[in-house]
């Protein structure tokens, strides 16, 4: 029996081609050497190992549209504050995780205020309560903001004569001056990024368990979605099994694109829609004490951001842009036609990315899609916040977050992806998101956003691929492409749409060798 080939049978076979479901395929040296009836291959390779499904499925291994790996690890051993629904619970969290951790800062991680009791952030006097004199950082569910404690605005130095810096903004108390605790997009970024980091060995012990968890929804290729070069090198040290594509950040280290394993530049163009900081072109709906016409607000002008795109086209590299609001998503399409007719460089030819595009307009795709721009979707969105994005932004403009129906109808390819950290990197419940397209209350918002099963499974595989440059190695089941498979419980395009969710990962495969088992 040949250890280097291997026949799998016995289930429905999912190759994401428009082909007809074949009866077998055959592995032959970590690729996919032949498809077809049970029958042929089995002669063509009568010493193969032989895989029988038992009636699950085999289709391609799911493809990591943006996350970030790197901070999905760091977050594993912080104070979990998902399950948070009140300060109180906040604070008893915090001091049960540091009677285990007494030592230097108390991090925790994932609280989201739109669950909590007091519908409003924590302040640092509600930290102080806890852990008086500690220094106390708590990261929101969403990346882009947070609160500190006394200690920790002492520690680091912000004072009430800092000034909010470019692009965020530093939360006040009613005398307008003295911090509040509170730290917005770059202001949070700038106290998170100063944090004690932990020993090498630690960090890549951390990187092993969130690689497992990759791999345990089905993920063969994870993201690093903002690399610098700490970030890059301890990915390099790691010696991960799951593929990882880093996007060197284009602000600050630009010339680590240069590097292996960088697929491109990454900018953000503006913040979160349930943290109330993506740009809008119309004001929120929900507007809060003080405001009047407020509509979230830019990281960078007009200039900078062609600047940015200019680079990128000029050095045929790929760029992703975090766009959440209609105002960045518009910025990044002007911008982007502005630095292709200045540099004479074909746009499409570096599949640009938006990133999120929870707001981009219905009437924007289209020049999206001319670009050759590629939008992924936090589709997630629906379920996890989308009764807040009613809140936020009203009933009709949050019925068209994540519009992959429109995408779809246009005939524009789109992944999707979960940000991790910011949520689990679960594919299939992301695929039941967008399919289903129901919020937490049971709500169906944006009916006429859903798209089949297929094409959900379609925008993990084949058109994540196709976003990586990848589309000849990945994405589907054809000879000569790689042996990377996930074995499902049960048949996705068969299955009730609302248990999609529920249809469990029993195996993820790699160049024909198995990786993860459940």
């Amino acid at each position: 029996m040949s250890r280097s080939e291997a026949l799998f049978f016995g289930g429905s076979i999912l190759t994401m081609e428009d082909a007809p479901a074949p009866e077998a395929v055959l592995v032959r040296d970590g690729k996919i050497a032949a498809a077809g009836p049970l029958a042929a291959l089995t002669a063509l390779a009568p010493g193969a190992r032989r895989r029988d499904l038992e009636g699950c499925c085999l289709m391609p291994a799911f493809l990591d549209a943006h996350s970030h790996i790197t901070a999905l690890a760091s977050t594993l051993g912080l104070c979990q504050l998902g399950a948070a629904g009140s300060f109180r619970e906040i604070r008893t969290a915090l001091q049960d995780y540091r009677a285990a951790h007494p030592q230097g800062w108390t991090v925790g991680f994932g609280y989201d205020h739109n669950v909590l009791d007091e519908r409003a952030h924590p302040t640092r006097q509600v930290l102080d309560e806890c852990m008086p004199g500690v220094p106390v950082l708590i990261t929101h569910a969403s990346g882009h903001m947070g609160v500190a404690s006394t200690a920790a605005l002492e520690a680091m130095g912000i004072t009430a004569d800092t000034p909010d810096p470019e692009g965020g903004r530093i939360g006040r108390e009613a005398d307008g001056r003295t911090p509040n605790g509170y730290l917005e997009e770059t202001a949070f970024l700038r106290i998170r990024a100063a944090l004690p980091a932990p020993s090498r060995a630690d960090a890549c012990k951390a990187l092993a368990a969130a690689e497992q968890t990759y791999l345990s929804h089905g993920i063969v290729l994870a993201q690093e979605g903002l690399a610098d070069q700490g970030r890059y090198d301890l990915l390099a040290s790691a010696r991960l099994t799951v593929d990882t594509v880093g996007y060197a950040d284009l602000k600050h280290d630009p010339d680590l694109a240069e590097r292996p394993g960088i697929g491109g530049y990454k900018i953000f163009l503006d913040g979160s829609p349930q943290g109330r900081t993506a740009w809008m072109l119309e004001p929120y709906a929900r507007q809060e004490e003080g405001e009047t016409d407020y509509r979230g607000y830019p990281v960078y002008s007009d200039d900078e951001v062609t600047g940015f795109l200019r680079t990128a086209l000029k050095r045929r590299r790929q760029i992703l842009a975090h766009c959440n609001g209609d105002a960045a998503a518009e910025q990044y399409l002007r911008c982007m036609e502005r630095a292709a007719a200045e540099t004479g460089v074909e746009a499409a030819c570096i599949r640009s990315v938006m990133i999120h595009a929870q707001l981009v307009g219905r009437d924007q795709l289209p020049r999206l899609k001319a670009l050759g721009m590629i939008p992924s979707f936090f589709v997630a969105h629906v379920y996890h916040w989308g009764e807040v994005h009613v809140k936020n932004f009203g009933l009709e403009r949050a019925e068209h977050i994540s519009p992959a129906g429109t995408a779809c109808a246009l005939g524009i390819p789109f992944t999707f992806h979960q940000d991790s950290p910011v949520i689990q990197p679960n594919m299939m419940e992301t695929v039941w998101c967008a399919v289903n397209r129901r919020t937490k209350t049971g709500r169906l918002l944006g009916e006429e956003e859903r798209i089949s099963t297929l094409e959900a499974l379609k925008a993990v595989t084949v058109y994540a691929a196709y976003q990586y440059f990848e589309e000849d190695r990945k994405g589907s089941l054809a000879v000569g492409k790689a042996a990377d498979f996930v074995i499902l419980g049960q048949d996705p395009l068969t299955a009730d749409p609302m248990a999609l969710r529920d249809i469990p990962v029993l195996e993820t495969i790699k160049d024909g060798r198995t990786i993860w088992l459940c």
